[in-house]
């Protein structure tokens, strides 16, 4: 399944900075506001050791990872809702997206100037996430206008549909976003038409220097506004992880190890995306190729068979299922078949994150 996070925030707190380190890519990162004008798109590989295991046993001719796909949306400003800056274009990018990362400023630089003057992780958060409730504020409304006339005819789901979307209204009216309101599985799936932005998962990332990571008064003010509402914060210093994305991968251990670190940053951020839109892994291993698939927590078989293509899931006979230890202890497929390991699942089994499954199916 495709995965797209929008990574948000006011403007010159990193965006563009962090979107080079997450791609590579030779995006612009200018000190000024609105050097972003179009959405910069790219596509990441997720770091997957346990793919890396099973494709060591199964030696594929390829060996396929998951992907990421991260938007670098440009700099929000106080009033975007009203179209100030560049408005509701980049409002409408927001939309898009599965899940907002929202990059928040907690570092001091006299060379990269702030676009209120003076560093306030608070204050930059609630501008963005002002604008956010004001854009959704809007779009409720004239939702509400016109189911209220619709509601007229006393039709018991045009009431219903009126009713849903006069909670959502005063929601936003009292400052909470969509995300707040506690839903029916049956409304949520109804308001997803309207794309509205609180609605969406959001997780804020701290950009930090480097030199301050463990020691940041900024950083614990966020980590405090992150936990009111729930949210996870993922920490990182975007000019250090962009840095580090261009040294070769054997440089790049070098100087993590020399710094007591075990992993980029990045790879956190990405699995806080996989986590936040409650995502989880499964896995087909072959002589062809290895591959990682991402799908929802709670999928069963015939779901997943889906993924992969959809002759599987129209004639799925059976999945043999083996968990992703027993793969690895039984060295492959064969070997966890001869230990008993591998049971033979329906299409009502529900995954457990890290199966390695081959279907059957016939068309």
């Amino acid at each position: 399944m495709g995965i797209k996070c929008g990574i948000v925030g006011l403007p010159n707190v990193g965006k563009s900075t962090l979107f080079n380190a997450l791609t590579a890519a030779d995006i612009p990162a200018e000190n000024y506001p609105f050097c972003t004008i179009n959405p910069n798109v790219g596509v990441v590989t997720v770091p997957d050791k346990k793919l890396d295991a099973i494709a060591k046993i199964a030696c594929p001719k390829k060996t396929i990872q998951t992907v990421v796909e991260f938007v670098d949306i440009a700099g929000l400003v106080q009033g975007a809702s009203k179209g100030e800056g560049l408005g509701n274009q980049f409002l409408g990018h927001i939309r898009e997206t599965d899940a907002i990362a929202h990059l928040v400023r907690c570092f001091s630089s006299s060379d990269i100037s702030h676009v209120s003057g003076k560093l306030s992780p608070i204050n930059d958060i609630e501008v963005v996430n002002t604008e956010l409730l004001l854009a959704d504020l809007e779009t409720a409304q004239k939702s509400f206008e016109k189911a209220t006339r619709q509601a007229k005819t006393n039709q018991k789901e045009a009431l219903a549909w009126r009713d849903l979307l006069q909670r959502v209204v005063e929601s936003l009216e009292e400052g909470h976003p969509v995300r707040k309101i506690s839903l029916e599985a049956n409304e949520k799936k109804a308001l997803k038409e309207l794309q509205f932005i609180t609605a969406k998962p959001i997780m804020y990332v701290a950009n930090v220097d480097e030199a301050t990571i463990k020691n940041n008064s900024n950083l614990d003010l966020v980590r405090n506004f992150a936990k009111n509402e729930n949210a996870p914060v993922v920490v990182i210093s975007a000019a250090f992880e962009a840095e580090l994305a261009q040294l070769p991968s054997d440089e790049q251990n070098a100087f993590l190890a020399e710094l007591e670190l075990e992993e980029p940053g990045l790879n956190r951020m990405i699995r806080a995306t996989y986590s936040l839109l409650d995502l989880q892994t499964f896995y087909t291993a072959g002589p062809q190729e290895a591959r990682a698939w991402t799908i929802r927590k709670g999928s069963s078989a015939y779901d997943a068979a889906g993924e992969i293509h959809t002759d599987f899931q129209r004639g799925f006979i059976r999945a043999e299922v083996i968990s992703f230890n027993s793969f690895i202890n039984r060295h492959g497929e064969q070997g966890a078949k001869e230990a008993g390991e591998m049971r033979l699942e329906g299409k009502d089994y529900i995954l457990a994150n890290d199966d390695v499954i081959h279907f059957r199916f016939n068309v």
